[in-house]
């Protein structure tokens, strides 16, 4: 009788059931991620042992592979010495005393969290439109004399963003040097299109950005993503922001929210430099060539400055910074003391974010946030939404874009301060894509920005709080049971 009990199936099945949940629930604890992650985690694995285990040894950790884990090792010390030769250069001294308290602590912070100097002496123009943007990207390609780098989470087929990649062939067919590295899978479609091949033909060095398949899946997490955009021309010239290469009225047209919304920023000085290293940093990972020997071919020197704005680049991602940006992010949250203003699409904050948006509306800060009405994921959909009471209760204000999917991301505070680049305000961009941010500490950047997003505000509905407590108990269901697991999203 206790022999058949034992070797019932059923009972092997709880055995191994408990087992599974027992080594997992020890492995989560023991890696010590946040609290929120850790809970959905092992609520995941006791609710669905076999089916959750085989999910959390796919995207669970944030493994990256001993090679890569080398690869930016080797990186770090590089970036030190290119950090230092700025300091020599005297291109890290600012002039904390014309800037915000806060400022030079952020300064301090970045480097110590990231390895990153604010660097002094910028010039930049903002971009929102994404016509012009694509047009005078393909300007300045086809502008260059020495060379082109550019990074990008996707690239698609159609309209203007033909444009640009005709000026990359022109650019080659010229003996300008080229790098294009691009997401592998965030630009899928466009890998298996006939442009890589003709970009190839042309003379352009093309690389896809952290391949995947299935011996990749054993050694590191496939949805670990390079979220950048960066273009950098001759060393001179350098571009960041939201945008991908997509022309948007060519791109996820029957996605049901209209074209995306992105702004973009060109800029000149000092800060070219860091933002180009970043992005022959990530070919370099891809190519295992050494970052010198890719930097002279880019013929890439420190620039001297040129113009008002001290701008500090914070890469991150699995590997480089932990959570850095993170903290660069909650920093400049906490300093608002007047008008805090920020944009993102996607918003599944970790709870010190939570906090600290909360936080500045609690002690008088006017707080605006401002979001799509309607996003292409429905999962963040529905998860973002959860967190909206949280804010309305403290008096955030909450402003849902109509004109399309607000893709920019950006943060203003106080007419001092600024954070632009390609991050979201949720938990995959803070801590598992490569993402790059620019902290900008200039007044006239923060004015520019404010304008901008007030076009966005002008354009959007706010969020009345007892409409919004009104809505369908189905929905605060679903909105809820998905906030439990938002950390996984």
């Amino acid at each position: 009788m206790l022999k058949d009990f034992v070797f019932h199936p059923s009972t092997i099945t709880w055995i191994a059931h408990a087992i599974t949940v027992l080594l997992l629930s020890v492995r989560v604890i023991m890696k010590r991620p946040a609290t929120g992650v850790a809970l959905a985690w092992l609520l995941l694995i006791a609710a669905f042992p076999f089916g959750g285990a085989m999910i959390y040894l796919l995207i669970g950790e944030r493994r990256i592979g001993r090679s890569r884990t080398t690869g930016i090792e080797l990186l770090n010390n590089d970036y030190r010495k290119i950090a230092d030769a700025a300091i020599d250069e005297g291109l890290t001294r600012v002039d904390w005393s014309r800037h915000a308290p806060a400022a030079e602590g952020m300064d301090q912070l970045g480097l110590a969290m990231a390895g990153s100097h604010t660097v002094s002496g910028s010039s930049f123009e903002m971009f929102s439109d994404t016509p012009s943007i694509l047009r005078a990207i393909a300007r300045d390609v086809d502008s260059a004399e020495k060379s082109v780098l550019m990074e990008f989470y996707i690239w698609n087929e159609g309209g203007l963003a033909d444009e640009v990649m005709e000026s990359v062939i022109r650019a080659a067919h010229r003996g300008v040097h080229c790098c294009l590295l691009i997401d592998s899978l965030g630009a899928r479609p466009w890998w298996k299109s006939a442009q890589p091949k003709r970009l190839r033909e042309a003379g352009v060095e093309l690389k896809p950005a952290l391949p995947v398949g299935l011996f990749r899946t054993l050694v590191g997490r496939t949805d670990l993503r390079l979220h950048r955009k960066i273009v950098v021309i001759d060393g001179d010239v350098a571009w960041t922001g939201s945008m991908n290469l997509v022309d948007p009225a060519f791109f996820k047209q029957d996605s049901g929210v209209g074209q995306w919304v992105d702004a973009m920023v060109r800029l000149r000085g000092s800060v070219v430099v860091p933002l180009a290293v970043t992005m022959i940093g990530d070919w370099m990972l891809e190519s295992g060539e050494q970052l010198e020997k890719l930097i002279a071919r880019a013929d890439l020197r420190l620039v001297k400055p040129e113009g008002p704005a001290d701008i500090q680049v914070i890469p991150s991602g699995p590997g480089q910074s932990g959570d850095g940006l993170l903290q660069m992010i909650l920093s400049l949250i906490n300093a608002a003391k007047d008008e805090l203003v920020m944009t993102t699409p996607y918003l599944v904050p970790d709870e010190s974010l939570l906090r600290a948006i909360r936080g500045a509306a609690g002690r008088g800060v006017t707080v605006r946030l401002i979001v799509p009405e309607k996003v292409d994921s429905f999962l963040t959909r529905f998860a973002s939404r959860s967190y909206y009471d949280d804010l309305l209760d403290v008096g955030v204000e909450i402003y849902l874009f109509r004109g399309g999917l607000l893709h920019t991301k950006s943060i203003m505070v106080d007419g001092a301060m600024s954070m632009f680049g390609t991050v979201n305000l949720d938990m995959r961009s803070l801590w598992l894509n490569y993402e790059v941010a620019l902290f900008v500490y200039e007044p006239e950047f923060a004015k520019q920005l404010r304008s901008m997003q007030q076009t966005y505000i002008d354009d959007s509905d706010r969020l009345d709080t007892e409409t919004w407590r009104r809505r369908p108990f189905v929905h605060r269901l679903l909105e809820n049971s998905l906030r439990l697991v938002s950390p996984l999203l």
